[in-house]
């Protein structure tokens, strides 16, 4: 069964701020060649008078429901997500909501058995949200669509949860579909220094719940879970996860994949790669006071700011190894591309690059582009301090934070993010808590091999490609890991790092190679057809559902 419409909703529809932004805008071109404007979607409106950098509004699309939903109390943009295939979005205003939440919270334990007694923070802020994405849908089924239609609203994280709930007692004929892309109680074990994998089968998700308070996010997220016609999260591991942690197995896995076109090509992805070193080299020597050619090895690791669970601990331990390691055959910077509390961009950084000499003395903390806010109590200069890496003259690895978010215009760097990354010859992100990983992927699509682990989502399936231990002459290297081999690990990418350096230019161009046709076979040609298969599973639920009604 093929659904004649699609509401997709998410807290990153338009909105730029993790994983499931780059999920939703590369798959958004698949579904918009194949479902012309039926596929909509739905975010926040977090900007509302400024202009939203992601959204085009157009006054003339759906004009005649817009007037009619803002009688409904409900406050909607109407445009197109400036992405590749310029989908419909809806951006909607939340906040008239907030005064409604006890009562919408009451009939949500009244239907559901979701406790929102806990809430606090972000999560009153997405229920809000999700609450008023689903009256969207609501409003605009009632004045374009009926019931002959098949129609499906398909929500990401527990942040839409409350609205799939919504939809499902207000709105039986929709078809409801679910996506975790990572659980918020198995994020939370993860982050809290427990060990999640060899323990997992142990844990009871709603004991854990009350024990890291948890208990209104993860009802919310278990609960939705259990009602919904079509149940996926985003990888195996992550699968497991679900049926321990929420007491329900997922129905189909939908693995996250990408459209390169956002990788230049030819002369321009040469000119590009060649722009980018120089750029992070430039940076380097002012910050660092030395001469480094471009026969460096220049590695990073980025993503979101979780200190363990992306590995930037074992990042930096690996590094700190590898400057003792006499097989080491190239000096290394290696830059950290983590958004933390930033503050302003290094002034005295600026001025030495801006003046274009050669400086033989660091700046002080000659580890750092951007001051932090707190400077103090920051993961990565505690760590740095406790290892004594300091970036000494005649260290073989020089280690960079980079704090701050790649959009082109932080004022040191000046280079996005995708223009940053081709520039490296190695990418390393050593995940313990990882249910996919865009950052390995978008790696390889710019053909600079990586490492990662087999606790990645992307690390298991590039296993399974190759058909057994993927290694760095595939493209990518992936390790084993397990909630105690830290030290193992950071052994692990030392020495492949090291391996990497010996390489001669054949080798490195294989490597090169088979990253690229690697990146090849996660392209959503390749897995949208997951797509179809939950878009099935939740029609064929929701009629047999509706059917018994009758």
């Amino acid at each position: 069964m093929h659904p004649d419409y699609i509401f997709e909703s998410s807290w990153e529809v338009c909105n730029k701020v993790g994983g499931i932004y780059t999920v939703l805008s590369t798959r958004a071109k698949t579904l918009q060649d194949r479902m012309e404007d039926r596929i909509i979607f739905i975010g926040p409106d977090c900007w509302h008078d400024k202009q939203c950098p992601y959204f085009m509004e157009d006054r003339t699309l759906f004009a005649e429901w817009v007037e009619k939903a803002s009688n409904e109390n409900l406050i909607v943009k109407v445009g197109r997500w400036t992405i590749p295939g310029n989908p419909i979005a809806i951006l909607v205003d939340f906040t008239q909501y907030y005064e409604q939440k006890n009562e919408i919270y009451g009939k949500l334990w009244e239907q559901y058995r979701v406790d929102s007694l806990h809430s606090y923070g972000d999560y009153d802020e997405a229920s809000m949200f999700s609450y008023a994405a689903a009256r969207v849908v609501e409003s605009f089924y009632g004045f374009y669509l009926n019931s002959s239609m098949k129609v499906i609203y398909h929500g990401n994280e527990w942040m839409t949860g409350l609205g799939l709930l919504y939809i499902r007692s207000r709105l039986p004929q929709i078809a409801t579909l679910f996506t975790t892309h990572a659980t918020s109680i198995g994020r939370s074990i993860a982050g809290n220094n427990k060990p999640l994998y060899d323990y997992l089968f142990a844990y009871n998700g709603d004991q854990m719940a009350t024990e890291l308070n948890m208990q209104s996010k993860h009802s919310i997220e278990k609960q939705t879970a259990h009602f919904v016609d079509c149940f996926t999260t985003v990888s195996d591991i992550t699968a497991n996860e679900c049926k321990e942690l929420l007491d329900k197995p997922v129905d189909v896995v939908l693995p996250n994949g990408f459209e390169n076109n956002f990788v230049p090509k030819g002369a321009a992805f040469s000119r590009k790669r060649k722009s980018a070193r120089k750029r992070l080299l430039d940076v380097a020597n002012a910050l660092l006071g030395t001469q480094l050619d471009d026969d460096t090895l220049i590695v990073s690791t980025s993503g979101r700011y979780e200190f363990r669970n992306k590995g930037v601990d074992v990042y930096i331990e690996a590094m700190d190894r590898l400057k003792r390691d006499k097989e080491l055959n190239k000096t290394i910077v290696a830059f950290i591309e983590v958004p933390g509390w930033v503050g302003e961009p290094r002034q005295d950084l600026i001025e030495r690059l801006k003046s274009g000499k050669s400086y033989d003395t660091p700046l002080e903390v000659p580890m750092l582009t951007h001051w932090l806010n707190n400077m103090s109590h920051d993961n990565v200069l505690g760590m740095l301090k406790f290892l004594n890496m300091s970036n000494h003259k005649d260290d073989k690895v020089k280690l960079i934070f980079l704090p701050c978010y790649l959009t082109g215009k932080d004022g040191v760097i000046n280079l996005s993010y995708y223009d940053v990354v081709l520039g490296n010859d190695l990418c390393i992100y050593p995940s313990y808590y990882e249910p996919w990983g865009y950052t390995p992927l978008e790696s390889i699509a710019f053909k600079v091999p990586c490492i990662t682990t087999d606790l990645a989502g992307f690390g298991l399936w590039a296993n399974s490609v190759k058909g057994g231990n993927s290694e760095i002459t595939d493209g990518v290297k992936v390790i084993h890991r397990t909630d105690y081999n830290y030290s193992e690990v950071a052994d692990a990418i030392k020495d492949t790092v090291a391996e990497y350096s010996n390489m001669n230019p054949q080798q490195i161009k294989k490597c090169r190679s088979n990253a690229d046709k690697l990146s090849k076979k996660a392209l959503w040609s390749e897995f949208i057809k997951y797509y179809d298969e939950a878009y099935d599973i939740a029609l064929s639920n929701a009629k047999q559902r509706n059917d018994y009604a009758k």
